[in-house]
């Protein structure tokens, strides 16, 4: 019997969605199942890749082999798969509906300590000159890459490649994902311990302690040797000899990395749910119990308790024996909503985000696997999570724009969560203050089902008041600066009463740019065609395109100028500005730069609710999701950063942000007040945001859509070249456009090609092209051309991405 493996290989420079086939050999017999990884040999030469099984098959003998020189797999990454069935499906639904390749799909489903990771040797094929013999290889029949790319030979060893006499091979290397100690379980009698006591020579106490320990363990207890050597004074030395002696075996033990293992949570239970909170709650219990997959848009004002709703409808779902998955946005997943489900579930639940280390997430998804969880509560890549019998998937803040990927596979979050609960027959439950238009409009056609809490949640909350600053009235006054008198009384009213406040300025750094005012000379970075931003506390211009970094001019590089200025305001400039007008106030700075480590975010959060500050002070990481009472006053300082962006969504983007931020105010029995300072208060995102009024908004923005024929009214791609040559990024784009006007009809609008409003960053310049259609049949067929053969023009350097459905234009 011959046993085939149709496997899904992993290579970067050349996707494809086809499977090949490989031997499995004897030596591996049954371990080989659908949806583990291996590794396997690919192409010419020694180059070892990893990939997926997708199916198994046997044959009676070779002749009824097609391929008879078919290679074998070299070796199985996992004791069992990885991937069951309904994620095996998954990603051909995500690669038919992203146009993305299969295998990156799947790669993406797993943490990211399980992806493909590959070590590069150069291989003697042949014998090569003296000097690279001794000096290089030294005797070796092959060298690390990294060590041949840093030496003095390497022009002349890719020459003696194209002559054959060195090859490349490439080699899967096996991490060790699962954190391990030693550890030792005994393998004798009690009876059997008592007698090897006897043959011990006088003075062994080491061992006499060892003996007994073994005799009044459970014979199936395993011991941490550090834990025994702590605990109990009987060293490793002690324990190796035991070993030696056949009394006890040395295993591994496999420790859970659980990131929240120091936290005590105290038990939380359900609240009274007020009559609108009840009604939703019934509805989508009435979906889950009759078994359909319907889609519910939960639209609350801030504050009107819809977490609670959430927390009681995944409780129910566990009553019944199902699982959970609950979705929030990485920029708003605070220890408070974990701290929330933690309490109310316990153990139960297990968290994945990008806060955690790559062993965290990776022990938190073998919880997951192992059926030691059943609510899951994380970002977007959460709803991978391989749990079974999904009871409801919900996604809090639908409207963010972090539950789209911008990386390939470029998916949504909530079109996976609808495929899964069909296959679940479970409900998916979209919750927001602001919905994005498209699942507001669903909701008014009937496609999602609509539930609204008009009401805050503590019967004694209300709305805070809302007042608009004008800025060119400040700015007319004289000084400008980044807080007008009406924000700056009202702070220090907060700080005279002991209450906090909270201020969001949507730009990190201390200055936009730096301006020569001689010539208007602004410092460029040298990859992309941006500006660099200046940070004071590391004393670096950086990009935030690219990273680039380098240090603070003196001297204009262009006229050598002595008139170099600061420009623009970020939060590390206003946290300074805040320290000198306010110097007895307590001030936290939340942004990029201050939550880079592991912890801080939480840190910080924990110190405002502890009240050892009086001023929270951040980008929009502060918009969402905080719960504080003692927050009276929230201050926006610029509401234009994004209102002016060249961008169809930047209005509704405004709108939502400055709502959120507004509900951070007054969220318990104290009134809360909001100030948001614009130079455009006569804009209606900002008109209807100091109203809180979504529905104004929402009409006003539809009307304003259905003329510009943009989403919800048109569906639309965004398809994407670049190249370190301009001209080859243009020129490919051209070409596009003119295959996709063979197939597209008259009443579909193509937008372009033109360069990307960021037209070159890290040396790569970008063209784009964007579709907006209502219905075009032929449309997919071209576009998986368009990826298929864009194989072969990465080899000329071209990348081409495609985004059903962009969250932007820039």
């Amino acid at each position: 019997m011959i046993y085939v493996a149709e496997v899904i290989v992993d290579v970067p420079s050349m996707q494809t969605d086809n499977a090949y086939s490989y031997l499995i050999p004897d030596s591996l017999g049954d371990e080989v199942k659908v949806g583990m990884r291996v590794e396997v040999p690919f192409g010419k030469g020694n180059r070892h890749v990893q990939g997926f099984v997708l199916g198994t098959h046997y044959y009676q003998s070779l002749a009824e082999l097609d391929n008879h020189d078919m290679k074998e797999i070299v070796s199985v990454l996992d004791l069992a798969p990885v991937l069951n069935d309904e994620m095996l499906a998954l990603a051909d639904e995500m690669a038919k509906s992203t146009f993305a390749f299969k295998i990156t799909c799947l790669q993406t489903m797993l943490p990211s300590v399980m992806r493909a990771s590959y070590e590069k040797f150069l291989v003697k094929k042949s014998e090569l000159p003296a000097d690279i013999e001794l000096q290089l290889f030294a005797g070796r029949h092959e060298v690390n890459w990294d060590e041949a790319v840093a030496s003095d030979f390497f022009p002349r060893l890719m020459g003696l490649r194209q002559k054959e006499s060195i090859d490349v091979r490439y080699e899967v290397k096996k991490r060790n994902r699962s954190k391990v100690i030693q550890g030792f379980q005994g393998k004798l009698g009690v009876e059997e311990y008592h007698e090897a006591q006897k043959g011990l020579r006088k003075g062994s106490t080491q061992k006499e302690n060892l003996l007994l320990f073994l005799q009044d363990s459970p014979a199936d207890k395993v011991w941490s040797i550090k834990e025994v050597e702590e605990e109990f004074g009987i060293s490793r030395n002690t324990v190796k000899a035991g070993e030696k002696s056949g009394w006890l075996e040395i295993v591994e033990i496999e420790l859970q990395r659980d990131p929240y293992a120091d936290r005590i949570f105290e038990a939380d239970y359900h609240k009274q749910l007020n009559d609108e909170q009840q009604s939703a709650f019934n509805q989508i219990t009435a979906s889950m119990a009759s078994e359909s997959h319907d889609t519910f848009l939960l639209q609350g004002v801030t504050g009107s308790g819809k977490t609670e709703v959430y927390l009681q409808v995944i409780a129910e779902a566990l009553e019944q024996g199902q699982s959970a998955i609950m979705l929030v946005p990485e920029i708003s997943l605070t220890p408070q909503t974990v701290n929330r489900f933690k309490r109310r579930f316990g153990d139960e639940v297990a968290v994945l985000h990008s806060g955690l280390s790559t062993g965290e997430k990776y022990d938190e998804w073998r919880k997951i696997e192992r059926k030691e969880a059943r609510v899951v509560v994380g970002a977007r890549s959460a709803i991978f999570a391989p749990l079974e019998n999904l009871g409801v998937i919900v996604i809090d803040e639908e409207h963010e724009s972090s539950y789209k990927q911008d990386e390939s596979p470029r998916y949504h979050a909530r079109d996976l969560a609808q495929w899964r609960a069909e296959k679940h027959q479970c409900p998916v439950v979209l919750g927001s203050a602001t919905p994005c238009l498209e699942s507001r409009a669903r909701a008014q056609k009937g496609v999602y089902q609509w539930l609204q809490l008009n009401q805050r949640a503590v019967s004694a909350a209300q709305l805070p008041s809302v007042s608009v600053v004008d800025l060119r009235v400040e700015a007319a006054k004289g000084q400008m600066q980044s807080f007008s008198e009406t924000l700056l009384t009202k702070i220090q009213d907060r700080l005279d009463k002991n209450e906090q406040s909270v201020l969001m300025l949507n730009r990190r750094g201390y200055s936009s740019f730096v301006m020569c005012r001689d010539c208007g000379f602004v410092l460029p970075c040298q990859n992309c065609d941006i500006s660099l931003t200046l940070h004071m506390d590391s004393k670096k211009m950086k990009c935030h395109y690219c990273g680039h970094e380098e240090g603070i001019p003196n001297v204009c590089p262009s006229c050598n100028g002595h008139k170099i200025r600061y420009f623009g305001t970020g939060t590390q400039k206003v946290e300074e500005e805040l320290k000198e007008l306010f110097p007895e106030a307590r001030i936290l700075r939340m942004d990029v730069d201050t939550t880079r480590r592991k912890g801080a975010h939480e840190k910080l959060l924990e110190q405002f609710g502890n009240h050892e500050a009086d001023i929270l002070l951040g980008t929009q990481m502060i918009a969402k999701g905080l719960d504080f009472p003692e927050v009276t006053l929230v201050g926006v300082l610029n509401a234009d950063t994004a209102l002016n962006l060249p961008d169809f969504r930047s209005a509704e983007k405004t709108f939502q942000l400055l709502t959120q931020v507004s509900g951070r105010a007054g969220r318990a029995e104290k009134a809360g007040e909001v100030v948001i300072q614009t130079f455009n208060p006569d804009h209606y995102a900002i008109q209807y945001a100091q109203e809180q009024n979504y529905e104004g908004f929402y009409k006003r923005e539809m009307v304003t859509r259905h003329q510009g024929n943009y989403p919800p009214f048109f569906y639309t791609v965004q398809i994407v070249a670049s190249h370190e040559d301009e001209n080859m990024a243009a020129k490919k784009m051209y070409q596009i456009v003119l295959e996709l006007q063979k197939v597209l009809s008259p009443n579909s609008i193509i937008l372009g090609p033109t360069p990307k409003t960021v037209a070159r960053v890290n040396n790569r310049y970008f063209y784009q092209v964007v579709l907006k259609y209502k219905q075009e049949p032929a449309l997919n067929e071209a576009l998986r051309k368009i990826l298929n053969d864009s194989q072969l023009d990465i080899r000329q350097g071209l990348k081409i991405t495609i985004d059903v459905e962009p969250q932007q234009f820039i």
